[in-house]
């Protein structure tokens, strides 16, 4: 699928920003804390370490790090590295800050624990010699370019899984209907341009495809109605525009509905408060 562009709309409007906080070993049992809108990207290039993170329902999950692998953490979910890296190992460690935090498309649509062997995402490599040499130098400007180099690494990592969703076993959602050839076309559309006045029928052209093969298979990969799908992007964007301080009537002209009171009624609908409610309850 080399014609469109898959990650640049969602990465462009809602951005994820990389900080290394941590390189070389670590010592004894290393906690990283759960923080809202926050999740970590660990690189071990050499060592063994065990990892525990509170799993579902609250059961403590042990696993086993015996050999060179990235470790992504796209949620807030504190989790601990005992044994961790020696001397003699090439270990990194970033924060990774989402836009829209809980709400970032790509964020609700991941596992909350990736462990990858860097053997499996071979095209890693290139980036990853670039950002430990930078790690290593101590020229003007290291840490800025070890951050961008960073955020290199994830949107490597986003493209493989893109490739790899079946193998990851992912369930239905906006990777899986990225990964699908047909519906990727109209995903990509309805991300450009949410204020298009998206119908069934428009949104099968871009697909190439008749209104109820379409239909079926958007639902089969997306898990949701195309409808349901554009009206969650609409108000996905609607959030970040409010709390980036637009203004309840330009967010609704921005995003396709006729006037203010049909983006609220929209709005409340969906998250069960109005968008003024909502704005006063995240600030």
């Amino acid at each position: 699928m080399t014609s469109i562009d898959r990650l640049s709309p969602l990465l462009d409007r809602f951005r994820v920003r990389t900080r290394v906080f941590h390189t070389g070993p670590l010592c004894g049992v290393t906690t990283f804390a759960a923080q809202p809108g926050r999740g970590f990207l660990h690189v071990l290039r050499r060592g063994e370490m065990e990892v525990t993170y509170r799993g579902t329902g609250g059961t403590l999950e042990h696993m086993a790090v015996d050999g060179p692998s990235l470790l992504f953490y796209p949620r807030p979910l504190e989790h601990s590295f005992h044994n961790a890296p020696t001397e003699d190992s090439d270990f990194a460690c970033a924060t990774l800050d989402f836009d829209g935090g809980s709400t970032h498309p790509l964020v609700r649509t991941l596992p909350p624990v990736m462990v990858l062997p860097l053997a499996a995402v071979d095209s890693l490599e290139p980036s990853l010699e670039l950002l430990f040499a930078e790690i290593d130098n101590v020229r003007g400007g290291r840490r800025l370019l070890a951050d961008r180099l960073f955020e290199v690494v994830l949107i490597h990592l986003f493209r493989w899984v893109l490739d790899h969703t079946d193998e990851l076993g992912l369930p239905a959602g906006l990777l899986t209907g990225l990964a699908d050839e047909r519906v990727a076309r109209t995903l990509v559309a309805i991300h450009e341009e949410p204020g298009r006045p998206w119908t069934l029928t428009t949104m099968a052209q871009e697909a190439n495809m008749s209104r109820s093969a379409f239909a079926a298979r958007f639902k089969a990969v997306v898990g949701q109605a195309p409808a349901e799908y554009v009206t969650g992007w609409r108000l996905t964007i609607a959030q970040d525009r409010l709390r980036a301080g637009a203004s309840v009537a330009r967010t609704a002209t921005e995003l396709g509905y006729a006037n203010p009171p049909a983006f609220s009624r929209a709005f409340t609908r969906e998250l069960g408060r109005s968008p003024r409610a909502w704005l006063a309850g995240v600030r």
